[in-house]
């Protein structure tokens, strides 16, 4: 049909469904010469000749248009929370648990252990500082797995790699009663290497599991049920441990347990989900690859460096006060029962504190000024701790370092899930298990110099107000660190630090929510 046949019909023939609008060609031609030049397209791309507008017709006819877009051109995110997510967030924490018991096993019967293998107390010291750095050494596959296959692959290979130290470290065990000689503890250090190897598969997956499974509006809580069943573990191992090895011929029976344990819990990981089918909010899931160029970035940005350095230092002080509380209240007159009791109080109150203080996080402290002043008010109280910490063991009685130990354990576990839910949301959009696997990192392997450090510093050093074996001049050190980085998250908040770059600079459009600098 030709224009000149369109003029010629009038608008009130035409069916209701099909009514044109009719305006003068004079506008029409106006209106898109003005759209032309104000727009970047040309008009040859236009297809307008404003030059030979005396060979357009009178009138044109056309169509009637919505002003906005139809809906279904913009983008329609379908998001829905599974039940299922339950399951993988239990799995990834029972994981939790149990490494951590694995670590300390041999920790909180120090004395007896060493006196089964034939071995000093030093010597079993190893088994934790080894796992420490194990820990070190095998992060980057846990980031490379985390951040290409995704949580479930991680879940898998952490358990057969549990399953495996385990029952190497009891084969040790079991070889030990008949070699006094200790040569089989090379085997048992061997199995406690390999499960060092097994931890960051899990202890680095909770952010990345939360951020994958639950919504903004349960995360933090999320976040903090994985991250802290990791001391959970440890608080077992410290109260557990004593009574299964009441002497030395039984630590055998012990490690078996353990063993057995390990092997019940790691078998549901290959039955989990990989990923859920609809993502949990509207917000894409942040799956960015890791590059060289992505760690230069993150390693730039002045949020990450305040928070990711007292997170570090902190974590490396509790795991060394965990590794060595035996040895540091033995010298007072203390037994190892009581050690253990402490480090239970420690982190069982720690826990009890947190699943309080994590849902409040959630629901209340979802601005950001809130969790700022929440992280500078625990970093002076674990640091004021750890100064008393110095003096506390010299009363002999378990009351003063018990009330310490819980308000450490407190604290630190309130700060742990807080502090990583505040990295992942400041380096966004970097995937969060980037900023976790290396602060983890990192913080075993300040842990593991820290207990070093702890261990070569032992005795009185000619102080006869010490007993022999004291830690008196380790518990100096270590508080030195802490309050050396306090100043770090104090900071938060200025200049620019510590601000959401999730929230305050998220940039939506038709094709998806655009990459932005890091705070």
């Amino acid at each position: 049909m030709t224009s000149n046949e369109n003029t010629s019909i009038h608008p009130s023939d035409r069916p209701a469904s099909q009514i044109l609008s009719i305006e003068p060609a004079s506008e029409i031609t106006a209106s898109h010469a003005n759209l032309a030049e104000a727009s970047p397209i040309s008009k040859i791309d236009l297809h307008l000749h404003v030059e030979e507008d005396k060979n357009i017709p009178s009138e044109i006819i056309i169509p009637s248009l919505p002003l906005n877009p139809p809906s279904s051109t913009l983008p329609n995110i379908q998001t829905k929370v599974y039940k299922r997510r339950f399951f993988s967030l239990i799995q990834l924490s029972l994981l939790n648990i149990i490494v951590s018991w694995c670590w300390l096993t041999f920790s909180a019967v120090s004395k007896t252990s060493s006196e089964y293998f034939n071995v000093n107390e030093n010597d079993i010291n190893w088994l934790s500082t080894g796992f420490l750095f194990a820990f070190v050494i095998s992060s980057p596959i846990a980031l490379w797995i985390l951040n290409f296959k995704g949580c479930k692959y991680s879940m898998c290979l952490s358990s057969i790699l549990l399953i495996i130290g385990n029952w190497l470290r009891y084969l040790g065990s079991k070889l030990g009663n008949n070699n006094k000689n200790n040569t089989t503890f090379g085997l048992v250090i061997f199995g406690q290497i390999i499960i060092g190897f097994s931890q960051p598969f899990v202890l680095s997956a909770p952010t990345r599991l939360s951020h994958q499974w639950f919504s903004e509006k349960s995360r933090i809580t999320a976040t903090a049920l994985a991250s802290l069943c990791n001391p959970l573990g440890g608080a077992l191992g410290q109260l557990i441990g004593p009574f299964m090895a009441t002497e030395p011929d039984k630590v055998p029976n012990m490690v078996l347990y353990v063993a057995i344990i390990t092997t019940v819990i790691c078998i549901p990981s290959f039955f989990l989900p990989s990923a859920p089918p609809l993502p949990p909010t509207s917000t894409p899931f942040n799956d960015t690859k890791i590059t060289f160029s992505i760690l230069k970035d993150l390693f730039k940005s002045l949020t990450f460096h305040l928070i990711a350095w007292p997170f570090v230092i902190y974590v490396a002080a509790f795991n060394s006060t965990s590794s060595l509380l035996n040895q540091i209240l033995e010298p007072y007159g203390m037994t190892e029962d009581q050690a253990g009791i402490n480090g239970a109080i420690m982190i069982v109150v720690g826990l009890v504190a947190a699943a309080i203080a994590s849902p409040i996080l959630d629901r209340f402290g979802g601005k950001f000024k809130v969790k700022l002043v929440v992280i500078k008010i625990l970093v002076l109280i674990i640091c004021g701790m750890y100064i008393l910490f110095i003096f506390v063991p010299k009363t002999g009685k378990l009351i003063g370092p018990a009330i310490i130990s819980a308000f450490v354990g407190s604290a630190s576990f309130i700060l742990l899930p807080l502090a990583l839910e505040l990295l992942a949301d400041t380096t966004w959009p970097i995937g969060p298990e980037i900023s976790s696997t290396i602060c983890w990192s990192m913080s075993q392997l300040a842990g593991g110099i820290l207990l070093i450090s702890m261990t070569s510093l032992k005795g009185n050093a000619g102080n006869h107000h010490e007993p022999d074996n004291s830690l008196y001049r380790a518990m100096i050190l270590q508080a030195v660190v802490c309050v050396i980085v306090a100043p770090l998250p104090l900071c938060l908040g200025l200049w620019g630090t510590g601000k959401s770059a999730k929230d305050s600079q998220r940039v939506t459009s038709t094709s998806g929510v655009s990459e932005v600098p890091l705070a």
